[in-house]
């Protein structure tokens, strides 16, 4: 069953890959740590806590600065993790770019622009599976849905399975 047809497969390539930078990856909200609850939503380049109960205030981080914030406690292996996979999107947003913009150069370079975005959007699915799962057991406690993940794995395997012509 073809998913997307051959001419079609660039341009999903590419939006698929602008999308996976808007979503968020992964959701979680705890409720009640020492009468405050929270909720993190994790986009690829940018985490919002938002934190209400005894008070109310709202963090914006980027993912070096929540590796920073976590130097040292369980959950640092998360983060990194998450650097890892934010790499990675923004080396597939840099070569979505260039696609875009120069779609005959880039097709006729000696790798499939098409696959190449589909094995990175493979990896930051992966990785960020892999850092909402050390999120939930390392010690942020709640409900995580991973949201992003899904879509990236989704989208990775439609662009690596796509029949090129």
């Amino acid at each position: 069953m073809v998913w997307v047809r051959s001419e079609h497969a660039g341009a999903l390539a590419v939006v698929s890959t602008w999308l996976c930078a808007l979503l968020p990856w992964n959701i979680t909200y705890s409720s009640s740590i020492a009468g405050v609850s929270f909720l993190f939503v994790r986009f690829p380049f940018l985490e919002i806590q938002y934190a209400w109960g005894l008070s109310q205030r709202v963090a914006v981080r980027n993912p070096l600065s929540a590796l920073s914030l976590q130097s040292g406690q369980t959950v640092e292996i998360a983060y990194q993790v998450w650097v890892v996979g934010a790499a990675a999107l923004a080396l597939a947003l840099l070569f979505s770019f260039a696609y875009y913009l120069r779609e005959e150069r880039v097709e006729a370079g000696p790798v499939d622009p098409v696959r190449l975005l589909g094995g990175l959007l493979g990896v930051v699915g992966l990785s960020f599976g892999a850092s909402s799962y050390l999120l939930a057991t390392r010690g942020i406690p709640g409900i995580p849905l991973p949201v992003g993940v899904v879509i990236a794995l989704v989208f990775a395997g439609v662009l690596l399975t796509v029949e090129r012509s």
